[in-house]
């Protein structure tokens, strides 16, 4: 009976905590809110500073300095990801920032969430991210979740898709028209 009643008050706040996770932050808070305009149209991300503050902030400086406008999406995998971020275009580059330590949080790969990426080691996000086509729980931990599609998601499902046989490398592929933080759209 000890041991039920233990596991459910467990498992209570456990939910609780869930819950209050995936509350986060305001998502009408245009300081923490970027705008991706597209091809096709304009996606609306929601940031999650209150689970990785560095990897929000260096997103945000990086476009206020229009880093990622004209940037290609250069690895795109139907039914996983998009990524782009890289001023190369080939997956090697990065910002003249530093490399980002590791901000891993519960915040599960789904649908929509936005990730940094990164080479083997986990202090080494500069600048490229990714967004999901599809639930990628084997990515839950250990890679940083910043942000989530809260509109638009049909524009980034138009993203041109890359052979499979090549990880995903795209020919051609589509850009990021412009990154903006919505606070400072006029």
């Amino acid at each position: 009976m000890r041991r039920t009643l233990l596991s459910a008050i467990a498992g209570a706040t456990f939910l609780a905590a869930g819950a209050a996770f995936a509350a986060g932050p305001a998502a009408n808070d245009p300081e923490n809110t970027l705008i991706l305009t597209l091809k096709d149209g304009k996606v609306v991300i929601r940031l999650r500073p209150d689970i990785a503050p560095k990897h929000v902030e260096r997103l945000k400086t990086l476009a206020r300095k229009g880093f990622y406008d004209g940037l290609k999406f250069h690895r795109v995998i139907d039914g996983f990801m998009a990524q782009t971020g890289d001023p190369r275009g080939n997956g090697t580059g990065g910002s003249d920032l530093p490399n980002l330590p590791a901000e891993f949080n519960p915040m599960p790969f789904e649908r929509g969430t936005l990730g940094m990426a990164r080479s083997q080691s986990p202090d080494s996000a500069n600048s490229q991210f990714f967004i999901m086509f599809t639930n990628g729980s084997f990515l839950n931990g250990k890679y940083t979740a910043f942000g989530e599609v809260v509109s638009g998601m049909e524009f980034v499902d138009m993203i041109k898709k890359g052979d499979k046989a090549t990880n995903g490398t795209v020919v051609d592929p589509d850009k990021i028209l412009k990154l903006q933080v919505a606070a400072d759209v006029k």
